[in-house]
């Protein structure tokens, strides 16, 4: 899968950001100190920032903009690494057609490396529009951008996709039945904090739910 398959597997942004906020918050807490997920609500004034490092080189980050949602991600064992001439260069076409409106964040420098924007990966959605869009990229058969894997979860968002990526990424058990409810947007019990991770600091998690836009359910102790 390149990213011209993922255009059609993205879903509309309200729906992407209540993901990428899901994930951000099952992350934090099932383990704090190993985030892959992020989420920065406010990152710029009215913009919201999703992003995921695996802590190998490899990354993306979705911009939430009233103009719009820009989204790009870097794999860096992929064929489409800039890294794969000197000096660097983008796999032709990646960002051709990115709207003015949006073509600033590939200039941001969060997002340079060296002074250049690695990505492998780009794709927008303008606010009025209806449909995902990519620069005129073209791969051969056998040639990838790592679109399939950077972004296969955030595309599936199932239930199922996310306990595979935990269980796998921080080498434990995870309750389904809780991924559920924070995947659901469903308010935030200390029972569903508990089931993902017995160390976890309910009033910690809460304060980082209420931010991500959750609400809390207290639930009495016994």
């Amino acid at each position: 899968m390149t990213v011209r398959d993922l255009l059609p597997l993205l879903p509309d942004p309200v729906v992407l950001s209540a993901r990428c906020r899901a994930f951000a918050l099952l992350d934090s807490i099932i383990d704090a100190s190993a985030l892959t997920h992020s989420f920065a609500s406010g990152w710029r004034e009215g913009v919201d920032l999703a992003s995921m490092d695996n802590g190998s080189g490899d990354q993306y980050a979705v911009v939430f903009d009233p103009e719009g949602v820009f989204l790009y991600g870097f794999d860096h064992e992929c064929d489409a690494t800039p890294w794969r001439e000197e000096p660097r260069a983008h796999w032709p076409g990646l960002l051709d057609g990115l709207p003015d409106s949006l073509a600033h964040y590939a200039m941001a420098p969060e997002f340079q490396f060296d002074g250049f924007f690695d990505a492998t990966v780009c794709a927008w959605r303008e606010a009025d529009a209806v449909v995902w869009q990519c620069g005129r990229v073209e791969f051969d058969a056998d040639e990838s951008d790592g679109a399939d894997w950077l972004f296969g979860l955030l595309a599936d968002g199932s239930t199922e996709a996310y306990v595979s990526f935990a269980e796998d990424y921080y080498e434990r058990s995870v309750d389904p039945e809780a991924v559920r409810a924070v995947l659901a947007g469903a308010p935030l019990t200390r029972r569903t904090v508990t089931s993902l991770s017995v160390t976890a600091d309910f009033e910690s998690v809460a304060t980082r739910a209420r931010v991500l836009g959750y609400t809390i359910r207290d639930e009495p102790t016994l």
